[in-house]
């Protein structure tokens, strides 16, 4: 099958390389020299004119910062690649552009599978993503296969944007686990607790979530270099602001992790790991960082 990756960024690049490693016939492309390059160092083919690659590709896969590059690429395939194959979009986005992009592409005849992914970089490295799936049944039984090269776990939840908003769903709770690890940590800390302690006794106890024990071994050594950064975070905090308003659904405690979100930023942890939240609890209560 010969297939092409648009976005080989943190996610993307482990994803293209199991594709890779599954036997299929990849090519790649990125706006980024630099990721270009990379992708060139770790074997993979990086396509010089990305118009012919689509044309020739039985699917095309990507992953993508935002709505508006969903949509450029929607134009791209619609305007590229041949009737009859597939685009399998990974990205992180609206409700509303996903629908835009999956009707752009479906009005030249080719389908669209949202799969979007919960996991970090690292759990892409290591093929261990759960994938969400949603768009026509017919096409995501055609590109399972694929899918499952990245990880054990694969949910297909229906017909249009479900994977979109189960996505929003998911980080809506990562979101508010760092919020509450910060609530709590800080009332130990000021309270008197080691806290090497707290992880420890954390990880033991009925609150030892999978999130909460993904992050103790960095968080306990007060570690906060990024595997998701604030500035992400927050983008995925407005999409799901954005995502409760459309559906009139009063999100309070998530309204107040977004400002939060925004308190780390502005004390220098922009591009700090997301759980820098945890910072901006502490200073609150008037311990150093």
């Amino acid at each position: 099958m010969r297939l092409h990756f648009i976005g080989v960024g943190k996610m993307g690049l482990p994803m293209a390389l199991h594709l890779r490693a599954g036997g299929a016939d990849l090519s790649v492309s990125d706006n980024d020299s630099t990721r270009r390059a990379l992708a060139a160092e770790q074997g993979l083919s990086v396509a010089s004119d990305t118009a012919l690659v689509l044309q020739q590709a039985d699917g095309v896969f990507s992953s993508l910062p935002h709505d508006a590059a969903l949509l450029k690429v929607a134009e791209q395939v619609a305007t590229h690649a041949r009737s009859g194959s597939f685009w399998v979009d990974t990205s992180t986005v609206s409700l509303t552009a996903s629908a835009q992009a999956a009707q752009i592409c479906t009005g030249v005849g080719i389908e669209c599978v949202r799969t979007t992914v919960s996991g970090n970089n690292k759990m892409a490295e290591a093929a261990q993503l759960t994938v969400l799936a949603s768009g026509p049944r017919t096409t995501y039984d055609r590109v399972l296969p694929l899918l499952q090269r990245w990880g054990p776990n694969q949910f297909y939840l229906g017909d249009a944007e479900q994977a979109r908003l189960m996505k929003l769903v998911i980080n809506l709770m990562i979101a508010q686990t760092s919020a509450m690890l910060g609530e709590a940590l800080t009332l130990g800390r000021k309270g008197g607790l080691d806290w090497h302690d707290m992880w420890r006794v954390m990880g033991a106890s009925a609150v030892a979530s999978p999130i909460v024990k993904a992050k103790s071994a960095q968080l306990s050594e007060r570690d906060f270099s990024a595997t998701f950064t604030v500035n992400q975070m927050v983008k995925d905090l407005d999409l799901i602001l954005g995502a409760a308003s459309e559906n009139q659904v009063p999100l309070p405690q998530t309204a107040l992790t977004r400002q939060l979100m925004d308190a780390a930023r502005a004390h220098g942890d922009a591009d700090a790991d997301y759980a820098a939240i945890i910072k901006a609890t502490e200073r609150s209560a008037g311990l150093p960082t």
